[in-house]
């Protein structure tokens, strides 16, 4: 589907107009945002906790009941909210996940704080203020009476940053029911760029298997594991194209048992990054066409594709340019980016629903201990994500 989309360059808002509804809404509640973030941010939630991702969930649902219809499947969330507007049709969706890298405890050394124009802490950027976002931009529409066409959805997944194994199948379900997409995820650098592509990542692991000896007394009844696999390893690298952005990594090498032995295996742990399906197609082949080099060794392969890429479509556009036509009227240009991370978004965009990734917050070092957002920049984010849903 391609969205019919007009009037989409951005320009910058003379400083003489009036200030947008939306955004002036954002402006005078951005003090209560800014707490709402921090109870979200002070709620630790660790993807490999069950209970404390519950406790999280659980705040969060609580802290919409009274504008969403929330619906817990297994450990995800489904909030349907209840916006302005009659005879809605279609349903648009946001997709969040409310995990975080961090273990429990890094509060103690890592406090939620406000400073130098910034709100630092574990997970603010990735992503609870994502969520927080979205959640006050269902607010301004409600308060400001504005009419919304569509069904409006967001799903909160528990498991995004360990591979969304299990809210995979609910994601892409809601995404069938859905004519667009919204990914909470931040924004690119600190203009906050919104994503139109992502890469696709895989994961394989290569073992190889030879034949045990003693390296001293018949070392030459052994094949060395470790030989093979290191040959291996060294074809593997070739399959890198940086021109076409292909990258191949093999991240981990383990084998052998003792340096007095001839090693019976080992084995490698490879990271792939593809900007499209066809790249992976290619690359797949040429991983299950090696052979060893030791005809006494034998290769053994697993893995594949777990997160397909999200390309930039003709539907992935229109809905970027429909962004920048409503920011425009904020004064914000908004810019696009690819990378190379992957979000829930790949699934949504590989099964040819419009999806735009990275409208949440604009900050920087996600995963690191300077992770921040900028506190100038959430009026406006806010106002955007209100306004493009109204749009839609």
């Amino acid at each position: 589907m391609v969205l019919d989309v007009t009037g989409s360059n951005p320009v910058s808002r003379p400083k003489f107009l009036p200030v947008h509804p939306l955004l002036a809404w954002a402006q005078a509640r951005q003090p209560s945002l800014i707490r709402y973030i921090r109870e979200l941010a002070e709620c630790e939630s660790p993807s490999d906790s069950p209970l404390d991702l519950k406790r999280f969930m659980d705040l969060f649902a609580d802290s919409i009941r009274d504008i969403a219809d929330v619906e817990i499947s297994g450990t995800h969330l489904l909030c349907r909210f209840q916006l302005p507007g009659n005879n809605k049709s279609g349903q648009v969706m946001a997709l969040g996940h409310g995990d975080t890298v961090w273990p429990m405890g890094t509060l103690a050394k890592m406090p939620v704080r406000e400073a130098d124009g910034r709100l630092w802490g574990p997970g603010v950027l990735d992503m609870k203020a994502g969520l927080a976002l979205f959640v006050h931009a269902m607010r301004a529409l409600r308060e400001l009476d504005i009419p919304v066409a569509r069904t409006v959805v967001l799903q909160v997944n528990s498991d995004e940053e360990t591979g969304s194994r299990t809210s995979r199948a609910l994601t892409e379900q809601t995404a069938r029911e859905s004519m667009a997409v919204l990914v909470l995820e931040p924004g690119t650098g600190l203009s906050g760029k919104l994503k139109t592509a992502r890469k696709g990542i895989g994961d394989y692991r290569l073992r190889a298997t030879g034949v045990a000896s003693h390296a001293g007394v018949d070392f030459e009844k052994g094949a060395s594991g470790v030989v093979e696999l290191a040959h291996q390893v060294g074809r593997i690298a070739g399959f890198t194209d940086l021109d076409r952005g292909v990258t191949v990594n093999c991240g981990t090498f383990s084998g052998g048992t003792r340096s007095n032995v001839v090693a019976e295996s080992a084995e490698t742990h490879i990271d792939i990054r593809v900007p499209t399906l066809a790249d992976f197609h290619q690359l797949d082949q040429r991983f299950r066409a090696l052979q060893p080099v030791d005809p006494r060794c034998s290769l053994q392969l697993s893995g594949g594709l777990n997160r397909p890429p999200m390309e930039r479509t003709p539907g992935v556009v229109a809905l970027f340019e429909l962004a920048q036509a409503q920011a425009s009227a904020f004064g914000v240009a908004l810019e696009e980016s690819a990378t190379g991370g992957g979000s829930d978004g790949n699934f949504t965009a590989a099964l040819g629903i419009p999806t735009l990734d990275g409208i949440g917050a604009v900050g920087e070092g996600a995963h690191a201990a300077h992770e921040s957002i900028l506190v100038d920049r959430l009026a406006d984010r806010l106002a955007l994500l209100a306004s493009l849903v109204a749009a839609l």
